[in-house]
């Protein structure tokens, strides 16, 4: 079971390593639109890294960087080959302690969920990401770091990631639980951001906003966590898969369910929009 302090880091402790030579962090700030505003709805917040960032940052655009252009599915999650060759070329290397942050709780966790699925495992979430930074009053700069050479070598970790197949084969067991991560509106069918709406069969409802509190949108206690899923049925006496649309929200379920305690969860990152697009796949809606 993973600890807090593994999986987080504060403020204030990033603040002392600034000048830690093993030490990279990525800013991978963007946003997300309501369903009902018009597409796109996913965006990187590009212009506000250049203008202002924690010192020594790199910047990760979760739009394109760290998705395949290529997949058939919207947001799948980059290949081997083009992550390894983002992370070398941002200077992350097998040996780098990686801390990773938003300014909303909700993208962090994705690069975070690529780079262990990939095999690395030194990276943490900065708690309160770049709102709590700033309101703190701590340093930022403009200045984009140097490149510098690094080698990255991915190990796909298999056990951090669910296919469709799996789902199928979960919608049939009791011995799996599945999380929509999505707003409750989305998970009853009553809206949706792909073609079709509805939720994946006998998935339970949480929305991962709701894993963290306050104006700086930190994370919860574990123990707050456990009785947030506990409620929705899902314990840790199961496997869990969590899914979302794209498989974003759904690392953040994630994220929160490692903060909980939970050893064996994946994140169905194909989700929603793979899920839909396969016309053999069932649905449900209240």
């Amino acid at each position: 079971m993973a600890s807090r302090e593994s999986l987080l880091i504060t403020t204030a402790e990033l603040a002392v390593r600034l000048g830690d030579p093993r030490l990279r962090i990525a800013d991978i700030r963007g946003s997300i639109k309501p369903v009902s505003a018009a597409r796109p709805h996913y965006a990187a917040k590009t212009e506000a890294y250049r203008e202002s960032h924690i010192p020594g940052a790199v910047f990760v655009d979760w739009t394109l960087d760290i998705t395949d252009p290529t997949a058939p599915v919207h947001m799948m999650l980059a290949g081997p080959e083009r992550f390894t060759a983002l992370m070398e070329r941002l200077g992350i290397g097998d040996d780098s302690a990686v801390v990773v942050y938003d300014d909303t709780g909700g993208l962090a966790p994705r690069l975070w969920w690529a780079l262990r699925y990939y095999g690395h495992d030194q990276v943490r979430i900065l708690d309160g990401g770049w709102t709590k930074w700033m309101a703190e009053g701590r340093p930022v700069s403009a200045d984009v770091p140097p490149m510098r050479s690094a080698t990255f070598t991915s190990r796909i970790q298999s056990e951090w990631r669910a296919d469709a197949v799996a789902v199928r084969a979960a919608t049939q067991s009791p011995r799996v639980a599945i999380v929509d991560c999505r707003t409750h509106d989305e998970w009853a069918g009553k809206i949706g951001r792909g073609e079709r709406t509805g939720r994946i069969p006998g998935a339970k409802n949480m929305p991962s906003a709701l894993a963290l509190e306050g104006e700086f949108r930190t994370w919860k206690e574990g123990a707050e966590i456990r009785d947030l899923y506990a409620r929705a049925g899902v314990t840790s006496s199961v496997p869990v898969i969590t899914y979302c649309n794209a498989g974003v929200s759904a690392s953040v379920g994630l994220f929160a369910l490692k903060l909980a305690g939970f050893d064996d969860v994946r994140n169905y990152s194909g989700s929603w929009y793979e899920w839909e697009s396969d016309p053999t796949n069932p649905i449900e809606r209240d």
